[in-house]
This record gives C-alpha cells, structure tokens and sequence, in this order.
C-alpha cells in the first residue's frame, strides 16, 4: 500500500516576530522622540509643584525658609488657628474672608466679561469679514501693554482725583469724589479690563463658527430675540462660553498685580496671601499650603471645565 502523504511543514512564525520588534522599536522611538518634551515638563513644571508639596509638610524655619522636620503646621493654620491666651482652636476667620473673598471676586470677574463679551463677539462675528480683523485687533491690543501698566491706567480712571470723579463733580452730579479705589469693586473692575479679551476670543471663535441660517429659521418660525438668544445661540456657542469662563475665572482667583495696586493691600485676595507667607510672613510651610489649596480650587474649575464640555459634545454630536 502507499505510504500517507507527510504533513506540510508549518510556516516559519518569523515575520510576525519581526512585526512585533518593529512594534516595539517605532514605541521605543517615539519615547526618545518625546524625551525633551518629558524631562522639560519635569523639571520645569512637575518639578516645582513637588517642591512646594515637599515644604507644606515641612516645619517653619525661624527667619523663612524650612527646617527639615516632618509637620502639618503649614496644613494646619490653613483654616485652623489656635489662640494665643488658652491655647484653643477656632477658625482662621481671615484665611476664609481671603477664600470667600477670591471665589466671589472671580466669579463676578467672570460674570461681567460674559457679560460684556458676548455681545461684543457676536458684533464682531456678525461684521463683513474684511472688518473683523481690525475689531479683533483693537480688543488684543492691551495684550500687548504689561499688566501692571495696565493696571495703574485703571487707578488713574477710579482714584479719588481720577477721570470719573473729575468729570462727575464738573458736571455737579456729586459733590465729592466717590470712594472706588481700594474697594472689591475696583478690583472686580479692574480684572474685567484685564482679563476680558481672555472672554471675547473664545466667544468670537465659537460665533465664528455658527450658522446664522439656524438664526433666520427661528425667526422664520416667529421666535423671539429672547427665544433665539436662549433657544438657538447660547446652545450653539456654549462651548466657548465655558471656555471663556474657564480662562477668566482660573487667572482671576490667583491674581496678585490688580488686586496689590486697586486693593492697597487692604482687600487680599489668594496671590497676595501667599505672597505675604513667603515675604513678611516668613511662614513658607503655610505659604506652600496655600499655594497646594489654590492649584486644588484651580483643578476642580478644569474638572467642570472639561465635563461641561463633554456634556456640550454629547448634545451637539
């Protein structure tokens, strides 16, 4: 009888293992590719966030600086206080007005740029496109001043002797300048100059964008200006109305410039806290706390940030 034919011999697994070190050379490449852009953001952004972490745990050194002893002094006297006379707890009273004073001040910053931004993009998206350039150009200009110039021309607008007192008591509409520098108002005032071309961008970009044949529907179908507004272009433009919101509101709990030369001092808010720790406080263990609890607040306005906008994606996709 004839013999049974033999198997065939299998395929050589080769050119998959071949495939598999090229996977892994192309992973090991873009590593190396990427090293730079890793060891920067170590060293020059991971890198001091820790170093501050490491000295909010440490003990206060008795002219600044640190002593290298483990403490939670620093997270301690964050909200707690011990007094002086009986030794027992109460609040940091001032450390929570400071907080309190922070977030409501952001949050009107970021209210009065909304406010006033978006009617401003939506007259810059509805301008022919040869004149849009020159409307965004005049709002970045003061980008282009150092803040603190910027800041000392809005004191020379609300001092006792400034612009607006000068031209209210000529007119006799009072008969005393009114009292607007060292106010929260005049640093509220103060942060929405600075910081509203931070809200029109965003806005603009959003507008830019929207199809204003949707517009001409809803009015088609006797909508009103108010229906419209609400029903079809705050819907379309909420993206960059979060993004606006969030580019205010962040810079605006940690400013240090505008509430120094407006507030006088007299009204701080968290920058010019932290500044005090580290400069006459000689305390940088709190200092370092508050600066942790500062980027803490910041990271819970980014997590809002980027689920709201994910929640924008999922009814517009």
């Amino acid at each position: 009888m004839p013999e049974a034919a033999e198997p065939a011999p299998e395929a050589p697994a080769a050119p998959r293992v071949d495939a598999e070190e090229m996977a892994r050379r192309a992973v090991r490449r873009r590593w190396l590719l990427n090293l730079p852009a890793i060891l920067w953001l170590i060293l020059f952004a991971a890198g001091p966030l820790l170093v501050v972490l490491l000295y909010s745990f440490l003990a206060a050194g008795d002219y600044g600086g640190v002593r290298w002893e483990l403490s939670t002094d620093g997270w301690f006297a964050v909200l707690m206080t011990r007094d002086i006379f009986d030794d027992t707890l109460r609040l940091q009273d001032a450390h929570l007005a400071i907080f309190w004073r922070s977030v409501k001040l952001s949050v009107m910053t970021t209210l009065a740029c909304l406010l006033l931004g978006f009617p401003t993009a939506y007259f810059i998206a509805t301008r022919s496109r040869a004149n849009r350039n020159l409307w965004l150009f005049l709002i970045t200009i003061p980008f282009w001043t150092n803040l603190l110039i910027r800041t000392f021309a809005m004191l020379e607008w609300i001092r006792a002797q400034g612009v607006i007192n000068s031209v209210l008591t000529g007119l006799g509409i009072v008969d005393e300048p009114v009292q607007m520098l060292y106010t929260d108002f005049s640093i509220m005032l103060g942060m929405t100059y600075v910081y509203f071309p931070l809200m029109v961008l965003p806005l603009y970009a959003s507008m830019e964008k929207l199809d204003f044949r949707l517009v001409e529907a809803a009015y088609d179908l006797y909508a009103s200006r108010l229906q419209v507004l609400r029903g079809v272009i705050v819907p379309l433009v909420s993206p960059g109305i979060v993004a606006g919101s969030i580019l205010v509101f962040i810079p605006s709990l940690g400013a240090y410039v505008t509430p120094r030369v407006l507030g006088g001092g007299k009204q701080m808010m968290l920058g010019n806290l932290i500044e005090l720790q580290f400069g006459q406080g000689r305390n940088w263990p709190l200092g370092a706390a508050l600066s942790i609890s500062l980027l803490a607040l910041v990271m819970v306005a980014l997590i809002f940030y980027v689920r709201a906008a994910q929640k924008g994606g999922e009814g517009h996709g």
